[in-house]
């Protein structure tokens, strides 16, 4: 079996949820490589990614490449495909994942398909466009496949192994030292999960009325130590920042409990959070299309629904 490099999405030395998705997807195409650039890497790291199949980790470790955006990410990788010469190339579908995969192909004069939500052992990736409404089927026929795949689409899988540590030595090109990171500002979070990693999620639609109204999609939420999403309507009026968008044009989810209150469920938001395992709305239109996919469903005034609920889990709590 071929070597599938498979590009580590962390945060401070903390593995992102979706490695662990690309390397269970990398182990139906080869031998699954992970790639990490940057400091940090650690005995941590390793036994995070040797948990869903690493067997190898490149490691570009050196400080400078934290120096430069995006650039050296994808010469990194053009080196390896050029010395490894691997099956396919696997990325996050951020936005500098698809950044650096965009890069890599132009270096390495390979096919570039991004946005997938599976790839077949055959390298034929497949991808949901306009909203959901059409399943489209790719292949690359140029060079290298690289692929980004959008989180949350496969389910991780455990394949315990133990990884070596191979460590990569690059010389930045002059054209990838053109733009320098100047200062960064760590973003300030709350004591809520990280969305697209959170086990139950609470979202908020057009229903939600303002901003104040999310209060109650709040209240619920931490409730149910849940993280909180909103859908394009939603942000679109500024009601909630754009970051917390579900939806084709936002984020991917894929929680074990989805509330969906005052969100009609059109394609662009169903096409972020359908894979749910359980899907709760709350909703005062009956005919909303968002009652297709619910397993359970309340048909009423978000404002006199929720609050009820919130209350019911926290007595429930105490």
């Amino acid at each position: 079996m071929g070597e599938v490099l498979v590009l580590v999405e962390q945060t401070d030395g903390s593995v992102k949820k979706v490695t662990s998705e690309l390397l269970t997807l990398a182990r139906r195409l080869g031998e699954p490589s992970a790639v990490w650039v940057g400091p940090g890497f650690d005995d941590a790291a390793a036994a995070a990614l040797g948990e869903f199949g690493a067997t190898t980790v490149y490691v570009a470790a050196d400080e400078s490449l934290r120096k430069h955006p995006v650039a050296p990410v994808a010469e990194v990788l053009a080196q390896l495909v050029a010395e490894k010469a691997p099956v396919a190339v696997l990325v996050a579908s951020t936005a500098d994942g698809k950044e650096a995969a965009g890069r890599l192909a132009v270096k390495t004069n390979s096919g570039v398909i991004t946005d997938a939500v599976d790839v077949s052992a055959a390298l034929v990736a497949t991808q949901s466009v306009f909203g959901g409404s059409t399943v489209v089927h790719s292949t690359v026929t140029s060079g290298t496949p690289i692929i980004t795949v959008r989180g949350n689409s496969v389910a991780p899988e455990a394949a315990p192994a133990t990884p070596a540590r191979v460590d990569v030595t690059v010389t930045l090109s002059d054209a990838a030292a053109k733009a320098t990171v100047t200062g960064r500002t760590v973003a300030a979070k709350g004591g809520r999960p990280d969305l697209t990693e959170a086990a139950i999620v609470v979202s908020g639609g057009r229903g939600v009325g303002s901003a104040e109204g999310f209060a109650v999609i709040e209240a619920l939420a931490d409730s149910l130590g849940a993280a909180v999403g909103a859908s394009r309507a939603a942000t679109d009026a500024g009601w909630y920042p754009h970051q917390f968008q579900v939806g084709q044009t936002g984020k991917t989810v894929s929680p074990q409990l989805y509330v969906a209150n005052g969100i009609s469920g059109a394609i662009q938001h169903r096409a972020g959070m359908q894979t749910s395992k359980t899907i709760v709305v709350v909703n005062k239109d009956a005919e909303a299309p968002i009652f297709e996919l619910a397993d359970y469903g309340v048909v009423g005034d978000l404002f006199t629904v929720v609050p009820q609920l919130t209350e019911e889990i926290r007595n429930r709590a105490h």
